[in-house]
């Protein structure tokens, strides 16, 4: 393979994986939406789970992770483009600080539809807007030492799944942030929900950072394709080592009768906050369909993918509030047919409208892609 076109090629591969992700994120959403009736807990109950739900939920485990390593990867080619750590440190603080005010107003609103909040959910835009602003101070450390710490960070904060602080501490709050999935009591008519406890988060996105040298134009792709190939089988490898051993930072592993089971059993892993074996598995799994992308080359699909991939945070409102408005069409065409849901009736109807979704969102994500593109001019175009 040369590299007559690197640039193209290398952002191409990045935005495709972007875009598959994204699309995961759609199915996830899609079942949160219509299936809300049959839940899932983190990591998901085996016996209560049926197998297609299990795969629809597990596939999108991948979105966080890929997301943010890739959202850092990002950061480091935006350093590229504008020469300066200065400059990168200053746009990611921005951004990191406009993806928290989103995600407590525009997003929350999009999941609850209720003014004023009485619960706003600190999800995985509040995660990632944290990370920027974590990355924006990290990122003037040496490269070596900002990989060792995300490393250190990933591999090691499970040995604090033990640490516990009281509402009336004032470590609480910090660590209900940091590493604890919890409540925060901001009133008497305001909770706050610290779904995505971010240290694991800033681990990840530093690491993409890190690697971002690999994608340097002075990088030959078959040395980035080794570099992908290795890390990627390594994370797996280490994986499979680690989840055989059942031990650090999960519940462990059952054999069942049913082969099925077993293996459900086996990828069953905890998201909230991520472990280590989670983020080995899912970042591993990136890597290799981030090196996949590379060799695929310019063909149309990845072209498709790509265009989703270019405009995430334009294409994540937007599929927030179209699931919304049907969730809310439905319940007034067909009412409450599961309790106080609307709800389907089955994981195959969820597909089926996760699979429909993107066409119709497509055309309007293909526009804000091209004017986001197009107009270089328009500086907040750059945020989203």
């Amino acid at each position: 393979m040369t590299d007559a076109t690197p640039l193209r090629q290398r952002l191409l591969s990045i935005d495709a994986l972007r875009g598959l992700v994204i699309l995961f994120m759609l199915l996830d959403h899609v079942r949160e939406t219509f299936l809300l009736h049959r839940q899932v807990s983190d990591p998901m109950s085996i016996d209560s789970t049926e197998p297609a739900l299990f795969v629809s939920r597990t596939l999108a485990h991948l979105c966080a992770p890929v997301f943010v390593l890739l959202t850092g990867l990002s950061a480091w080619l935006y350093g590229q483009k504008y020469q300066g750590r200065r400059d990168v440190s200053a746009f990611l603080f921005k951004r990191g600080l406009f993806l928290v005010v989103l995600e407590f107003t525009l997003v929350n609103f999009a999941w609850t539809f209720q003014l004023p909040p009485s619960v706003i959910y600190m999800q995985v835009i509040w995660a990632i807007g944290i990370s920027m602003i974590a990355l924006a101070a990290l990122i003037w450390l040496p490269r070596a030492l900002l990989i060792a710490l995300a490393l250190v960070i990933i591999a090691g904060h499970n040995l604090l799944d033990g640490v516990h602080f009281t509402p009336g501490s004032a470590w609480h709050i910090p660590w209900t942030i940091l590493h604890e999935r919890s409540w925060i009591e901001v009133s008497e008519h305001l909770r706050l929900r610290t779904t995505y406890p971010v240290l694991p988060w800033i681990g990840v996105i530093a690491l993409g950072y890190g690697l971002g040298p690999w994608f340097a134009k002075a990088t030959q792709p078959l040395m980035r394709q080794r570099y992908l190939l290795i890390a990627g089988v390594g994370a797996l490898v280490s994986f499979v080592l680690m989840r055989a051993a059942n031990g650090y930072g999960e519940q462990p592993w059952h054999a069942y009768d049913s082969g099925v089971l077993t293996v459900m059993s086996f990828f069953n892993i905890t998201k909230y906050p991520p472990s280590l074996l989670f983020l080995t598995l899912t970042l591993g799994i990136g890597l290799l369909l981030l090196l996949a992308f590379e060799r695929a080359g310019q063909q149309r699909w990845i072209g498709v993918l790509a265009v989703f991939g270019a405009a995430p945070m334009f294409f994540y409102l937007l599929h927030l509030y179209v699931l919304k408005v049907l969730y809310v069409a439905c319940v007034a065409w067909f009412g409450l047919n599961h309790g106080s849901y609307f709800g389907f009736d089955s994981v195959g109807a969820v597909w089926l409208t996760a699979l429909l979704l993107p066409l119709a969102l497509y055309p309007p994500v293909h526009w804000f892609a091209g004017l986001k593109a197009r107009r270089r001019d328009i500086v907040w175009l750059k945020y989203l």
